[in-house]
């Protein structure tokens, strides 16, 4: 019997590039290039349409023998090009077998690296150009502007060739960067806009293309490089959507020449936690207090939360955070991110304008985080109403919402018959998890029309009782014959003030959790009992002798990017003090 199988030269080389090369090499006879091809007409050959791809990259390039560093180098047949030219050209890729496929076609003698940009590093003015084509959209774009801005020389030139993000309707995180927030980041850090060419109708007839070959030799492909069929039928689906993100003008495809012009007074960056301790006098010159690092890894989870900082020259100067929650969006499971730690220092914070640095950070995070097509749909905060203005005069926000404070004398009544508390407590919590995820799905029931962040047992685990500096009162109320639970409070006692931070309950049930709020504040010398919830719900917690203010604090949404529209998200937040306050 026959054996079909070849020795794929591409076998170990990264999915789907291993996918694409092979099957150029079995329908072509040889593989050149991993990119996108420009098609001008039918006729036109997948070889002539990605080396017309190529040509246009020559065109922007300034003669011989300026120095290039390409990021992504795909086959190497552009690398090999552009030395024989005469450039000075540097390679790198975080893909080892592409650097050992190449090296086997030089003889061990290419310029190239096994590195990524993120962790590429040069002496400062290194290059006269740095080339990405079709690798900008794997890399941060903060990673991108910062490592041109160190490694290219004056005037040098950023050239990026790739597929955008144009513009997205619904939920749900794009793979794509989007263009305009390119163009926009680019002038913050300083770079000028020389050429910008649309290929939008040029490039999609790549993705017909490696539809039909991978469809024609799907049985040797799975052969040759040992895959599943599964595979390529998630790699021709993912393929068939891209098509039709170009058809319905979702996904374009651009060339963008920027030259790098004046140094930026400001570079915006992430946070590092090796400046923690600039972060900490950042938060004690703007918020008088002092702040502890476990405290913030806490907060920010470890290092998986955003946080956008602002510097200059070696002066932390800004900082903008985000905590990730999960919500219920009208019943729908997404992802939100509460903004927080808003700081600019209180020397810098005279520029409210579009070219100062709060706009600069709040925009770029806005850009980066936040709305359809990005890993956030919705963002939050708990800004005053200064601060309120300042965001809606800069078009970053628009006001949803507001905060009640409620108060109610405490109450030294005696215990109910009919119902109990019982306490929960680090050692105890796993006893209670299927009460409190139970509590949780009623609630969210009740709040089926709303937007409330999720309050299952592993968030109250994690937020309440994995804080590292305090302790709160929590306990399930229960009855004490079917031994059902009602409800479940949590309470922050501080300087004989009693707050509701939190309640887990069925909405009904409110009232009775209240008159157990009050009982155990009383128990423990506090003379009034306060819960602060958004303004739409504060009618539920309104009881005999409460009393209700207005605070000034304010329920902020984006307008800076596309999402869902403000009108939609008014006064439809359940927000409580546990959501506002790390306390």
């Amino acid at each position: 019997m026959q054996n079909n199988t070849h020795k794929s030269p591409f076998l170990k080389m990264s999915f789907p590039l291993n996918v694409y090369a092979q099957a150029l090499l079995l329908e072509e006879g040889q593989a050149e290039y991993l990119h996108y091809g420009l098609f001008k007409d039918d006729t036109t050959t997948i070889q002539d349409a990605q080396r017309h791809s190529t040509e246009l990259i020559l065109k922007q390039l300034p003669p011989p023998p300026c120095r290039i560093l390409e990021v992504g180098i795909g086959l190497g047949t552009t690398l090999k090009l552009l030395t024989d030219m005469g450039y000075q050209i540097q390679g790198i890729t975080p893909d080892i077998e592409q650097v050992n496929y190449i090296q086997t076609q030089w003889d061990n003698k290419a310029p190239i690296s096994d590195l990524s940009f993120e962790n590429f590093a040069a002496e400062p003015n290194s290059f006269d150009v740095i080339l990405l084509q079709e690798s900008a959209q794997y890399i941060d774009p903060l990673v991108i502007f910062n490592q041109a801005l160190d490694y290219l020389t004056d005037s040098g030139s950023l050239i990026i060739l790739d597929e955008f993000s144009l513009m997205q309707k619904e939920p749900g995180q794009d793979n794509l960067h989007f263009l305009k927030d390119i163009l926009l980041l680019a002038s913050r850090f300083g770079f000028k806009l020389e050429e910008k060419i649309d290929l939008s109708k040029l490039a999609p007839a790549t993705l017909d293309y490696l539809l039909k070959i991978i469809q024609k030799h799907q049985r040797q492909l799975m052969s040759d490089l040992q895959l599943p069929a599964e595979q390529l039928d998630q790699l021709n689906n993912s393929n068939r959507l891209y098509k039709e993100k170009y058809t319905r003008e979702q996904y374009g495809y651009a060339l963008l020449h920027f030259k790098k012009g004046k140094y930026p007074k400001w570079r915006l960056k992430h946070f590092d936690k090796q400046y923690f301790e600039k972060i900490q006098v950042l938060f004690e010159d703007s918020f008088n207090q002092p702040v502890s690092a476990n405290f913030w890894q806490w907060k920010y989870l470890s290092g998986h939360a955003p946080e956008l900082c602002i510097w200059e020259a070696n002066t932390l100067v800004a900082h903008y955070g985000g905590i990730p929650r999960d919500i219920l969006f009208f019943s729908e499971s997404q992802k939100a991110i509460q903004i927080g730690d808003v700081m600019v220092h209180p020397q810098q914070r005279g520029i409210l304008t579009r070219s100062g640095a709060f706009f600069r950070m709040a925009a770029t995070f806005l850009e980066r985080y936040i709305g359809f097509g990005r890993p956030f749909l919705l963002g939050f905060g708990f800004p005053n109403e200064r601060a309120m203005k300042v965001a809606e005069h800069l078009g970053l926000y628009t006001e949803v919402g507001k905060m009640h404070e409620i108060s109610w004398p405490t109450s030294s009544s005696r215990p109910r018959l009919v119902s109990c508390l019982r306490f929960i407590d680090k050692n105890n919590a796993h006893q209670f998890s299927h009460i409190i995820d139970s509590l949780w799905q009623a609630m969210a029931h009740d709040l089926r029309n709303a937007i409330v962040g999720v309050r299952d047992y592993a968030y109250l685990l994690n937020r309440y009782l994995n804080h590292p500096h305090r302790s709160y009162s929590i306990f399930v109320v229960k009855n004490r014959i079917t031994n059902n639970p009602y409800g479940i409070v949590i309470l922050d006692i501080k300087d004989q003030r009693c707050d509701i931070l939190d309640i887990i309950s069925p909405i009904k049930n409110i009232p009775l959790l209240i008159v157990y709020a009050k009982r155990f504040a009383a128990l423990n010398h506090c003379e009034q009992l306060f819960c602060q919830i958004t303004d739409n719900f504060s009618s539920y917690f309104q009881t005999k002798h409460s009393h209700t203010e207005v605070m000034d604090i304010r329920i902020p949404s984006n307008i800076w990017t596309t999402g869902p529209q403000p009108e939609t998200l008014k006064n439809c937040w359940w927000l409580m003090a546990g959501d506002m306050d790390f306390r």
